[in-house]
């Protein structure tokens, strides 16, 4: 993002008046190769590529915040692959990363990777040092370190269903498995802050922390997502969770975040009320029936509806409820945006 955009975004964290609204989405491999053009494949394959896709977005959508912004990743492997995980890579679907961890023995035997050498993260890594001067040269700067957080790394290693079982019928091993990767997370957030010092915030991802009741999550997640978002000092700590639940909203600023993209099914005002008003909320238009399937109108239509009886506009960035889906058309993001704008 550029520094301008940066400053917005700071300043709507920390609840300053920005007007219009700003508009940000959450861009990554399921949407961005296929709208750019190009297959996933070569996407993770070509630094060329990639740059290309990403230059694409910023010069088709230039008052659209995108987050991270230049998010270096390979889908759901990046994290495994450095436990070792099994990758596989199609040309025009997402990867995936095979589980590894079966046994509770398993889980407390894993071995933290070393973040500088293992796995696909030498290269993520690289692919922002190598082309660090193309993206600043545009006017944008690396803001953001990344990563999936602890719970959906677990979920891969283990798989969703045998780790959720895990947790009631294997607590203490749960907790070594999940102090191991936190302890990774804690590393590979350190390292991405250490190789580029444009770095200030740092944005986790973690569907299944949303699955959890309000006992597990206070046990098993929140600890850990403190954690991690305590790496190193940040400006911004944006949490991405959009499954169907409110679970994880009061914790929040216990936690540290400070930015939240949520699941569309709960409202703005709904969100402000169990955040407290204390965390800035991304969101939250449905992105796959509406921004992506809907038509402009749709579209239009959504998002007044969404900003329907919120009075108090500081806080919040529009967006959609997740990540930008495959197939979002550019004419939908730009009517998007200039609804917003007219709001």
């Amino acid at each position: 993002m550029t520094e301008n955009q940066w400053k917005q975004l700071v300043k709507v964290v920390q609840g300053g008046i920005v007007k219009p609204v700003p508009s940000g989405f959450i861009i990554d491999s399921p949407w961005l190769p296929g709208w750019a053009g190009y297959s996933i494949m070569d996407y993770f394959a070509s630094e060329r590529i990639w740059l290309e896709a990403n230059l694409k977005a910023i010069r088709n959508f230039p008052d659209a915040i995108f987050l991270p912004g230049f998010w270096s990743e390979y889908g759901m492997c990046t994290e495994p692959s450095a436990f070792g995980a099994k990758c596989v890579f199609h040309e025009k679907d997402l990867p995936f990363a095979d589980k590894m961890v079966e046994t509770p023995e398993q889980m407390t035997s894993l071995r933290k990777p070393d973040v500088k050498t293992d796995g696909l993260l030498p290269f993520t890594l690289r692919r922002l040092q190598h082309l660090r001067e193309s993206i600043e040269k545009e006017g944008h700067l690396i803001k953001f370190a990344v990563a999936r957080g602890p719970l959906n790394i677990a979920s891969f290693l283990m798989g969703t269903t045998e780790f959720m079982i895990a947790l009631k019928e294997s607590p203490q091993e749960s907790h070594s498995m999940l102090n191991t990767i936190t302890d990774f997370l804690c590393d590979w957030l350190r390292l991405q802050k250490e190789s580029i010092p444009t770095i200030d915030g740092i944005f986790l991802l973690d569907d299944l922390a949303g699955f959890l009741g309000e006992e597990d999550f206070a046990e098993f997640a929140s600890p850990y997502l403190k954690r991690s978002f305590n790496a190193f000092e940040s400006s911004v700590r944006f949490f991405h969770n959009d499954a169907g639940g409110l679970v994880c909203a009061p914790h929040l600023p216990d936690i540290g975040v400070n930015l939240f993209n949520f699941s569309f099914q709960h409202g703005l005002n709904e969100m402000l009320e169990k955040t407290g008003g204390k965390v800035c909320l991304l969101g939250n238009l449905p992105p796959r029936d509406v921004l992506a399937g809907g038509n402009p109108e749709d579209v239009r239509k959504g998002v007044k509806a969404m900003f329907e009886g919120v009075d108090d506009k500081r806080m919040i960035i529009a967006s959609c409820g997740g990540g930008m889906s495959q197939n979002t058309p550019t004419e939908n993001i730009k009517t998007f945006i200039d609804t917003v704008k007219s709001l």
